[in-house]
């Protein structure tokens, strides 16, 4: 599904952040991106998610080399992926679930098709109460929770999470992660960034560990 080979990124003049990265995501595969604060996690996601260019090396994406992809073709591309960010990215203006059913909307969906898929997911992440509210009133923990169920409510071929549990307590950290597992027995490849061991140890699965911009991988 995604290929990098030698990849190295740097802002500018300055060093490189991320430095000959060479792995593979295969389809239907479960792992974990871990390493220290400043390692460049999120920087990586940015780059699987192809909102960034590498300085050098190729970066592969549903067989397509992207730096000769046109600009016009990367959100077609980036539809198939589903991401959750640190800092959640809701529309103020929408409210639970037409943050949640927005994927389905941008792909000219009715809402009779999707509605009841909306409020069953929202009632697993524990926000079936909160559906008709603003992002404005919710709190850290359920944006996060409200970022997660936009990010899967279409399936994508591929997650990437960055921290998703980590402004949630540990029974709905376990629950989300059961919702990933569930999601990733269905087809999709999940790729969570996180820095939460005891997460990790209810999975058996790759552990990708990011440390002074190289990358370690333990299958």
């Amino acid at each position: 599904m995604i290929r990098f080979e030698n990849v190295g990124l740097r802002y500018g003049m300055g060093p490189e952040i991320l430095r000959d990265l060479t792995f593979d995501i295969p389809k239907r595969s479960f792992q974990f991106l871990t390493g220290p604060s400043g390692a460049g996690k999120t920087t990586l996601l940015r780059l699987l998610f192809m909102s960034l260019q590498p300085t050098r090396g190729l970066i592969n994406v549903f067989n397509r080399d992207i730096a000769t992809i046109p600009r016009d073709e990367l959100p077609l591309l980036r539809r198939r992926i589903g991401i959750v960010f640190q800092d959640f990215r809701l529309l103020d203006h929408l409210t639970t679930f037409e943050n949640v059913a927005l994927p389905l909307r941008v792909r000219g969906k009715e809402e009779s098709s999707y509605r009841r898929d909306v409020l069953e997911l929202l009632n697993w992440v524990g926000l079936g109460d909160r559906i008709n509210v603003l992002p404005a009133v919710l709190s850290g923990g359920e944006k996060q929770r409200v970022a997660i169920a936009r990010a899967i409510i279409d399936q994508p071929q591929l997650l990437l999470a960055d921290e998703p549990t980590g402004n949630v307590d540990p029974p709905m950290a376990l629950r989300l992660l059961r919702l990933f597992m569930e999601l990733n027995r269905l087809g999709t490849a999940v790729v969570i960034a996180t820095h939460d061991l005891s997460l990790m140890e209810q999975v058996d699965a790759r552990r990708m560990i990011l440390s002074e911009g190289r990358l370690d991988i333990y299958d």
